[in-house]
């Protein structure tokens, strides 16, 4: 059963990998419709043949169809991807690439206005459209299989739109692509666009038709997973799917019997084979029972070593009875005891690091160069008394960390030092910055990490209130549940933006992006190093109205609970 588990793991994985891939081979194919139009959009030069064509003299005139029957073969013939393109007027005039050029710059007079790309090129303004796998009707055979891709064109001199571009992709290159995939025996993959309908699909009746399995075109669009499974007339079905460059997905469906249906029986096989063996076991097991004295005297002194300490001895007992399955067991017990003990080491030391960043952010250096500065200026303007006051500032705020050892403070001693903190700010940016502590009766005295409040405060002040140039008031409430104590901290300022509110929402993400600041990062290790699974954080915020942080504090990991657990 396990390694049936496997199997179907790996086979999950490899559909997983090969839908990718295509994926990715896709958009590559689709991308370079989208980096051709937007040659064609931006080339002044196709603009101003577009624009006079119907206002030119006739030398003119030859000029700009040779110049535009050159540019189209140059886009088609550099790119293996791009069949053949097209720009159109409004009223049916236009050049094409192969066959239409050098020799015709019109194409067979068309309704264009009344085309239903058109209709959606107007509505989007300059946006791609993109089609369904067809045959092209512009050309003369009616016979390429293409993948068609349509946009507006516009002069850029007043913005007027001027004509239509159409960039078709070789169909039967996309088409060859997805029918190379195979996914058990009549698994098949296809392309279908946002709202479920097919575009790319190996019969072509099926084209701009939306998926018919309800169950199924739910799962495709209404589902995030990359895999999903789903029932077709009774039938349980796998399914993969990957989102394409353009917004498209493509989708990989497979009945479930085709990939797991030999396993099932291997499985069946397996289990009545292994039913056979072990009666066989037990036979002979029965007439070597006197065997079983050697291996039990062995483990007996395996377990002796283990007692005195020493954790690398392991059982060499190789027997397929009881004995063997407890010295199997006996060295992953001692394999995972290992495990643990280096887990330990490894958080102690994840510990000591965020100590030691906490201790170097408790006076920030930025922060005491510009508080000197502000005393030398200060001296120079001959402003004793602000000086006086600034210096039995700081020297309060230095008393307040150099007198406390070790990373635990009660929160009385926290919020004391916030105090001295916000009155060195105050004579600095010469602001009034307003502390509004709201504590319950009685948690002055809960033990916190040191520098737990500051950062937050710190950056409400730098980022929130600073920014808004007029005074600020930053609020701290304290509250205690069950076993679990909250924090708010809510300021006044210019808030945090959307994007950024959403990247702080995943801190691994932000840090390993480097997007996250040093007091976040400080209060992010603090959280997840001392109160593992027993704490958690949220930022609020709305643009120009303030944030509001949440930390939900429980009981603090220590060394002793893990010793603990390792002595259970």
């Amino acid at each position: 059963m396990k390694s049936a588990s496997i199997v179907k793991k790996n086979v999950r994985e490899s559909a997983l990998q090969i839908s990718k891939q295509t994926a990715d081979s896709l958009s590559f194919i689709f991308n370079a419709g989208s980096d051709t139009s937007d040659f064609i959009f931006s080339d002044l030069n196709i603009q101003n043949s577009v624009v006079s064509i119907n206002n030119s003299r006739p030398e003119e005139l030859s000029r700009m169809i040779k110049y535009m029957n050159t540019i189209l073969n140059q886009l088609v013939s550099s790119n293996s991807f791009v069949k053949n393109v097209y720009v159109l007027k409004e009223e049916g005039n236009g050049w094409g690439s192969g066959t239409f050029s050098p020799d015709m710059y019109k194409l067979m007079r068309i309704r264009v206005s009344e085309e239903k790309w058109v209709k959606e090129a107007k509505r989007k303004d300059g946006g791609l459209v993109w089609q369904g796998l067809q045959y092209d009707n512009l050309s003369g055979d009616n016979t390429d299989l293409i993948l068609p891709v349509g946009r507006v064109l516009k002069d850029f001199k007043n913005m007027n739109l001027i004509g239509f571009m159409l960039v078709n992709l070789n169909g039967r290159s996309i088409l060859n692509t997805i029918e190379q995939l195979k996914l058990g025996e009549t698994g098949k993959f296809f392309v279908v666009d946002s709202e479920g309908k097919i575009m790319i699909h190996s019969d072509l009746n099926l084209i701009n038709k939306r998926v018919e399995n309800p169950d199924l075109l739910k799962q495709v669009v209404g589902n995030d997973a990359a895999e999903f499974e789903y029932t077709s007339n009774g039938v349980p079905y796998y399914g993969v799917k990957q989102l394409l460059s353009n917004g498209w997905i493509i989708v990989g469906t497979v009945p479930v019997r085709e990939i797991t249906g030999q396993l099932d029986r291997l499985q069946t096989f397996i289990l009545f084979s292994s039913g056979f063996l072990s009666m066989l076991a037990i036979g002979i097991g029965l007439l070597i029972v006197g065997r079983l004295t050697k291996p039990i005297k062995q483990l007996t002194l395996d377990m002796r070593k283990v007692q005195q300490g020493d954790l690398k001895v392991r059982t060499n007992v190789k027997s397929t009875d009881e004995i063997g399955l407890l010295s199997k067991q006996f060295n992953s017990m001692l394999q995972e005891i290992e495990q643990l003990m280096h887990q330990v080491e490894e958080e102690q030391g994840q510990k000591l690091q965020a100590e030691l960043r906490a201790f170097m952010h408790r006076i920030h250096p930025h922060f005491l160069l510009n508080t000197l500065n502000m005393f030398w200026w200060l001296i120079q303007s001959n402003k004793t008394d602000r000086l006086s006051q600034g210096l039995s500032a700081l020297i309060r705020l230095l008393e307040a960390h150099m007198g406390k050892s070790g990373i635990m403070i009660t929160l009385e001693e926290e919020l004391d030092f916030l105090r001295k903190y916000i009155a060195i700010l105050e004579l600095r940016y010469e602001r009034t910055f307003t502390l509004d502590l709201d504590v319950e009766p009685g948690v002055e005295k809960l033990v916190i990490p040191r520098m737990l409040l500051q950062p937050l405060v710190e950056n409400a002040i730098f980022h929130g209130i600073i920014p808004k140039e007029a005074d600020g008031l930053i609020s701290i409430r304290v509250r205690t549940g069950g076993e679990h104590t909250e924090f708010l901290v809510t300021d006044d300022g210019l808030g945090i933006r959307e994007e950024k509110l959403k990247l702080l929402a995943e801190p691994e993400i932000a840090i390993a992006k480097g997007k996250m600041g040093i007091g976040l990062r400080h209060i992010y290790d603090t959280l997840r190093f001392y109160y593992a699974g027993s704490s958690e954080w949220s930022v609020a915020s709305k643009s120009g109205y303030g944030t509001t942080v949440r930390i939900l504090l429980g009981d603090p990991v220590t060394l002793n609970s893990l010793e603990g657990r390792l002595k259970a």
